[in-house]
């Protein structure tokens, strides 16, 4: 089996569980009683601390001598939590557990991230192609799980998350390439990790990027964490939300497969811009609950709104990052993206719900301007700048 495809099917088993805790894990919390703002609040919590616990997990798994190996056991650790989920644990309980699990396994696609694009760019393929794999069982899970929530209980997510990342454990001793942290095979430092990550927060270009890559995605949060709830109040069955989720990841699965040339060419920073200027169209016309047929159209901007935006950040972070801060650059930026900025969008898209309903993508909206802008200010950075 080649490198690519086994990439592929770590990223599958570890989407397949997130593809199902995005758009249902609300559902199940909804199910067990919580309100809007309950529900924001215990998403929220693990993202806005991701500014701090995702950089001390990068550091904590550049500690081992192989970069699977924080993998496998987050994997583990992470099924674990989710089995305790099942207890009657209450909204305090529920938010201590949602908030380990979600810390980890949030933190765990970076981490793969930073093994893939070394090998992408050591053996010559394309990142798009295993992390499309990964997109299509995030599609599968979207419409298989909503499909069985219309003919069962929403214990059926907490289910199917839970065999997911067990089997990502699994797969990332099988999977994955027994690819050291550094080159020369040691282990470094604490303290050489922690001045690593120092040099990148004082990297005034970097943290421009991070910021603005950050508003845009972390705009994502009201679609992720009230989407199939806003469409249930629609009228559009739960079935058809994991349709619409499906085909807005299947439109970015092609992109990532088939537009890798024209995405090189026109380079991340422009790439970041329309990313933004798409996400501001986007949630601006979500925010007036269209009609279902023209939700299809306006789901084929994710290519854009997170596909494009994702690997834009992936290659910007790179560019601006060495070799001895690879790992926390990345999750610095994921840790903005899906974390703090994150955190506090899905915080907001609580009580936004409750009182305003679909109204609250506005505020989405809103913050992907924010990002464009600075997308824009990137032009001046040079180390961005063509050879």
């Amino acid at each position: 089996m080649s490198l690519p495809v086994r990439l592929g099917l770590y990223y599958s088993a570890l989407f397949i569980g997130t593809g199902a805790s995005s758009p249902y894990m609300p559902v199940w919390f909804a199910h067990h009683g919580l309100s809007g703002a309950q529900i924001g609040l215990i998403l929220s919590l693990p993202m806005l601390a991701r500014t701090f616990t995702a950089p001390l997990i990068a550091l904590w798994a550049d500690s081992f001598r192989l970069r699977r190996t924080a993998l496998i056991i987050m994997g583990v650790a992470v099924a674990c939590a989710y089995g305790l989920m099942a207890l009657p644990l209450g909204f305090a309980g529920w938010a201590v557990v949602w908030f380990a699990a979600y810390s980890a396994v949030s933190t765990m696609s970076p981490l793969t991230d930073v093994i893939v694009l070394n090998r992408a760019r050591r053996d010559g393929f394309n990142y798009g192609w295993p992390r499309g794999i990964g997109s299509a069982a995030f599609i599968v899970a979207n419409i298989t799980v909503g499909w069985l929530l219309t003919r069962g209980s929403p214990e059926l997510v907490l289910v199917w998350i839970a065999a997911a990342v067990s089997l990502a454990a699994l797969a990332a001793r099988v999977l994955l390439p027994p690819d050291p942290v550094h080159e020369e095979g040691h282990r470094t430092r604490l303290a050489d990790r922690w001045a690593g990550l120092g040099e990148l927060l004082r990297d005034k270009g970097f943290m421009t990027a991070v910021v603005s890559i950050g508003f845009i995605q972390s705009a994502h949060a009201f679609y992720y964490g009230f989407s199939t709830l806003a469409w249930k109040a629609q009228g559009i069955p739960e079935s058809m939300t994991g349709v619409l989720w499906g085909f807005g990841v299947a439109v970015e699965v092609v992109f990532m497969w088939f537009m890798e040339p024209w995405r090189r060419r026109i380079g991340p920073r422009r790439l970041l811009v329309l990313g933004g200027a798409a996400a501001v169209v986007r949630w601006t016309a979500y925010a007036f609950s269209p009609p279902l047929w023209m939700l299809f159209p306006l789901q084929a901007l994710h290519t854009l709104t997170y596909a494009a935006t994702f690997l834009a950040g992936l290659q910007l972070v790179e560019r601006l990052s060495t070799p001895r801060n690879a790992s926390a650059a990345q999750t610095v930026s994921s840790a903005l993206s899906s974390g703090m900025l994150m955190g506090a969008a899905t915080l907001a898209s609580g009580p936004l719900f409750d009182r305003f309903g679909a109204q609250g993508y506005l505020l989405m909206a809103a913050m992907c301007l924010a990002g464009l802008i600075g997308a824009f200010r990137l032009y001046g950075e040079g180390r961005l700048d063509p050879p």
